[in-house]
């Protein structure tokens, strides 16, 4: 008895055939194995070759139409490559089918694995994406927070007031003032040790203290606040050395390690901004003169830059809070059909998109980026990127105001937020 079937197929042999006159299936199969016997010797016969399991049951499909039939043969195989050609060109000699004149002519030979290859490739990339959006931004969420942990514990209560500190202020020749704990905890993170908070508008005893025995320069936010902070030190006689400023409208509790260092390095002598010298440290007469005769003028500078009055403000306050808000967009469904126009498009590119209320493009990020780039955007309408959609990244759309988030596959998402639209391709 043959054997029908064969554990591995690399090769399907495909052959279209036409014969004058009506057939069945067990006739074209007679004919084949009948005219090629004894063609290419006994370790290519064909009845042999199906015993051993190396070609598996041939396959008829077969249609009669006008007194004629027609049809496909497939016969799978298992020998390589130039065996399987060999026995595809053998087929092609069968001239008859019963007391039919036959033609049989092979049209290919497939290589199976190739299919498989291709199966391998897409499951490859959808196990790449999970990995993407879901394992790699949690590993580096933990790393994070670990070195948050780890940073934070670094700082130290100093000083009768115990004002947060890096674990280098007692040690270091000199430090560096910021106004508050979020500051130091930034500066640790970025591996800045010798800081110290004066924490709050009145400055504590132990910062002046300080201030006569180490070289001190203050580290401003960007803003008003920065103003008054350098005003209060002022007046409580803090000897600063140098003074350096965050960018314009930015804190220093939100500034990269690369912004920190620019703006260290871009620090000017305190008598550029009218503070006074250190008197254990050499200076000029002019100096001297500086401190006392412009520094009121300075400080008069400084205080220019107060808030406008009283009233003023609570008219400012008032016109605010009678300002209409602006009503949350509902997703219409042309904003649903563009996104999934805009889903296709990103379809295999491990890309992500953001659009705002007019659906204009803000960005495209990697995916690998998206959960990152979302925590720190504001006003995103929609995001469409090419990943499986998650409850983490649902909560987190939700939380920043997202109205519509596409993504390729919908994973485990338990509970969904009211006030987000989730689309997915499939």
């Amino acid at each position: 008895m043959s054997k029908i079937y064969i554990d591995t197929v690399k090769y399907l042999v495909y052959a279209n055939f036409e014969v004058d006159g009506m057939v069945d299936k067990p006739d074209v199969v007679g004919a084949i194995f009948g005219q090629t016997e004894g063609l290419l010797g006994e370790e290519l016969d064909l009845r042999d070759l199906q015993k051993n399991g190396r070609i598996g049951r041939i396959e008829v499909d077969l249609t009669v139409q006008k007194g004629k039939t027609y049809g496909v043969i497939k016969i799978p195989s298992s020998l390589d490559m130039v065996e399987t050609s060999i026995i595809a060109a053998a087929l092609e000699t069968v001239d008859r089918v019963g007391p039919c004149d036959a033609k049989i002519t092979s049209s290919k030979v497939e290589d199976t694995r190739n299919e498989k290859r291709r199966k391998i490739i897409e499951r490859a990339k959808t196990l790449l994406k999970n990995l993407l959006t879901t394992e790699i931004p949690e590993s580096r969420e933990i790393s994070d927070m670990v070195r948050m942990e780890v940073k934070t514990a670094e700082i130290t209560p100093y000083g009768p007031e115990s004002l947060p500190a890096g674990p280098a202020i007692a040690t270091s020749d000199s430090i560096i003032l910021v106004e508050g704990r979020a500051d130091v905890i930034n500066m640790l993170r970025n591996d800045i040790p010798n800081v110290i908070a004066i924490g709050g508008a009145k400055v504590p005893k132990t910062i002046v203290e300080l201030s006569k025995k180490k070289e001190v320069t203050v580290f401003l936010d960007g803003d008003r606040g920065g103003d008054i902070i350098l005003n209060e030190l002022l007046d409580a006689d803090v000897e600063i050395d140098f003074i350096a400023r965050a960018p314009v409208g930015r804190e220093v509790e939100e500034l990269t390690r690369k912004e920190i260092i620019k703006c260290l390095r871009n620090k000017v002598p305190s008598e550029q901004e009218g503070g006074a010298p250190s008197p254990a440290k050499p200076y000029r007469r002019e100096q001297v003169a500086f401190r006392q005769e412009e520094r009121a003028p300075i400080r008069e500078r400084i205080e220019v830059k107060e808030m406008p009055p009283r009233e003023e403000k609570r008219v400012e306050e008032k016109k605010k809070e009678e300002r209409p808000k602006k009503p949350m967009r509902t997703p219409a469904e042309k904003d649903m059909s563009f996104l999934r126009e805009e889903l296709n498009a990103l379809a295999d590119s491990l890309k992500a998109r953001f659009y705002d209320e007019d659906l204009a493009l803000i960005s495209e990020v990697p995916v690998r980026d998206l959960i990152k780039i979302l925590t720190e955007s504001e006003e995103v309408f929609g995001v469409a990127f090419d990943g499986i959609i998650t409850q983490r990244l649902a909560d987190l759309a939700s939380e920043k105001g997202v109205r519509v988030l596409a993504g390729l596959k919908l994973g485990n998402v338990n509970k969904k937020p009211e006030n987000l639209e989730i689309l997915v391709s499939k």
